[in-house]
């Protein structure tokens, strides 16, 4: 009988996956490791070396550390659920002219709850992670997110979509270590190799970060359904003509095909005319925003202005605001102007290092 129970722990045969599922095993769990596969190269059309979570090279990593520290492992495969769920979203989502979040979609809907019901068969009263961040029980019972110790590897904004019942069971042992510290574990657990792994900051099913070819290879005859289409201004002035709406960001500058002899910006984009929008990068500020789907975490409602750091996007330092939730939405003032708001992806809400909650952008 273990010390402290069993636990169910995701390995993606990455560092972090491993060192934690090491670590849990060494403080006296009964670790078992699971590998879930989410896609496969194949499918996505690309002639790509298949790397990352999904490889047979990292489902062996992780079968190969599981075997040398005497644990059990699994592998789960869900590309049935990921597919319709998932990318089924991704696609549409940049048909209805917004910017996907896949990464947040997958953790609330897909991972979370495929790695919790594997833990119920197999009588594991806790799943784990390798994700940088914390968990613990707030004064208020919830179960509250906040940031990990290391700032640039913080994956709080990507868990905003977790249920409290499933945060419940959650645990994330790397919360309190930075990736150095992670990868001197790796060497000290003499898993060489393992600590030299490059991360991939690619999604996972656009292999080669081109999500224009693959939006191409999945929807088909997409350039003939939607064709060229106008560049206005924001006076409504045809100022050009692009490839298609879908093929388009908010905040994009590059690759826009036209010479305007000064920097342009998509500012907005209008699929029910296959119309991309340009302008200066003032016209993108905004002062405000209002989010949908909304997950809060630290408290069960805002019914009251809160004071609040806001990202809207991953790597973005956030900005000063105020929230408050109103008819299944959060109205958020910033204290100054924000660049790049894209319907579509996560405005995710901080009070100090602790994770509020966070929804879609409209």
């Amino acid at each position: 009988m273990s010390k402290h129970g069993r636990i169910l722990v995701a390995m993606s045969g990455g560092v972090d996956s491993s060192v934690a599922a090491v670590m849990l095993h060494e403080q006296g769990y009964e670790v078992i490791g699971l590998t879930m596969k989410t896609w496969d190269y194949a499918s996505s059309g690309s002639s790509s070396k298949e790397t990352g979570c999904c490889s047979l090279d990292s489902i062996n990593d992780a079968r190969a550390l599981a075997v040398s520290y005497g644990f059990p492992h699994y592998i789960l495969d869900i590309r049935n659920e990921f597919g319709d769920f998932v990318i089924d979203n991704f696609v549409d989502e940049y048909l209805a002219g917004r910017t996907p979040n896949p990464c947040v979609l997958c953790n609330t809907y897909i991972k979370w709850e495929a790695l919790l019901k594997r833990a119920d068969k197999l009588d594991c009263e806790f799943i784990a992670t390798g994700h940088y961040a914390n968990i613990r029980r707030h004064t208020n019972d919830r179960y509250v997110i906040s940031k990990g110790k290391d700032e640039n590897k913080d994956q709080s904004y990507v868990l905003w979509g977790v249920s409290q019942e499933n945060l419940a069971r959650t645990m994330f042992p790397l919360g309190g270590y930075t990736k150095n510290e992670i990868r001197q574990m790796a060497v000290d657990m003499e898993q060489q190799d393992l600590a030299k792994k490059s991360e991939s900051y690619e999604i996972c099913f656009v292999p080669d970060n081109d999500y224009r070819a693959f939006l191409r290879h999945r929807v088909e005859d997409l350039d003939d359904k939607i064709g060229p289409g106008n560049y206005i201004s924001s006076d409504g002035t045809i100022i050009g003509t692009h490839k298609g709406y879908p093929f388009y960001t908010i905040g994009q500058r590059k690759g826009l095909g036209v010479a305007f002899g000064k920097p342009m910006f998509v500012t907005a984009i209008l699929p029910q005319s296959n119309t991309v929008m340009l302008g200066s990068e003032d016209e993108l500020k905004k002062s405000s925003a209002v989010v949908r789907n909304v997950n809060l975490i630290k408290y069960e409602h805002i019914t009251e202005p809160l004071e609040v750091l806001t990202k809207i996007r991953y790597k973005d330092a956030g900005t000063m605001s105020s929230i408050i939730e109103q008819k299944g939405v959060i109205n958020v003032d910033f204290t100054h102007s924000v660049s790049g708001i894209a319907p579509g992806q996560s405005a995710v809400f901080y009070e100090g290092n602790d994770l509020i909650g966070g929804g879609f952008l409209i």
